[in-house]
């Protein structure tokens, strides 16, 4: 017969799994200090690379340079520094940057209102980079999409609309409170192949009843997203959608931003 552990042996047993307890609680603790220091260090050392970088380069690369940016958000990223928390921080006052996505955020909402009467409100992002860069023109350096996507990131304090929307491959600032649902989604990233669909192809191509495409056309017409066009010989009506076309051609003297 097995004899069972005295009361001795359970002391003995509990006072191991405490010190054991205890060497694991000490082990992480040790880690956590460990990182925490790594990352003050490289948060400082990045401050240095910032403030040498400025002094050394005789103007404001990181202003001046979006691939730069771009690396640089990354680095911030990475030890938890966000340089557009606050307009009046640590970052803001070196480099400017804060000032940078400030300006960036007030053209893109001028840029946004001015082609509203054009796309409904619902621009693509790479046509209002393209736009951003005709107005800054190479005086205040070139603008990438990563640029733009921080700044609208900014500009949620606003309210309903500015965001960017994934339609297919391609992305679409909205500056509208329209809320599109899957079928209206579908439906731009059909027209994005000629700019326009009739209902007929959006019955054929997804499969839809024809109430539920004329619904879905219909409701992006009344928001302003779309135009019709009826002057076609197969008397077929056109829906087309600017925000699926290039305003490049249409220039920033036409649109007056």
């Amino acid at each position: 017969m097995r004899r069972r552990p005295g009361i001795g042996g359970l002391q003995t047993a509990a006072a191991a799994r405490d010190q054991y307890r205890m060497l694991g609680e000490n082990v992480a603790k040790i880690r956590t200090d460990l990182m925490k220091e790594q990352l003050t260090t490289f948060r400082s050392q990045l401050e240095d690379f910032a403030r040498k970088h400025k002094k050394l380069s005789g103007e404001n690369d990181i202003r001046k340079n979006p691939a730069f940016r771009s690396q640089f958000h990354e680095m911030c990223a990475n030890v938890g520094v966000d340089p557009l928390a606050s307009n009046k921080g640590f970052w803001a006052e070196l480099l400017g940057i804060g000032d940078f996505y400030y300006e960036l955020g007030v053209q893109i909402v001028d840029i946004c209102l001015a082609t509203r009467v054009h796309n409904g409100g619902l621009i693509d992002l790479q046509e209002l980079c393209n736009l951003l860069c005709q107005r800054r023109k190479s005086a205040h350096g070139a603008v990438s999409e990563d640029d733009c996507l921080r700044a609208i990131s900014k500009l949620k304090v606003l309210g309903s609309g500015f965001e960017v929307i994934s339609v297919g491959k391609r992305k679409l600032v909205r500056s509208v409170p329209t809320e599109l649902n899957k079928d209206h989604n579908a439906i731009l990233e059909l027209a994005q192949a000629q700019g326009f669909v009739t209902v007929e192809e959006v019955e054929k191509r997804l499969s839809w009843p024809s109430g539920r495409a004329t619904d879905a056309l219909e409701t992006l017409l009344d928001e302003g997203l779309a135009m019709i066009d009826d002057g076609h010989r197969d008397r077929k009506r056109r829906y087309w959608f600017p925000c699926a076309s290039s305003l490049s051609s249409v220039g920033t003297d036409t649109l007056k931003i």
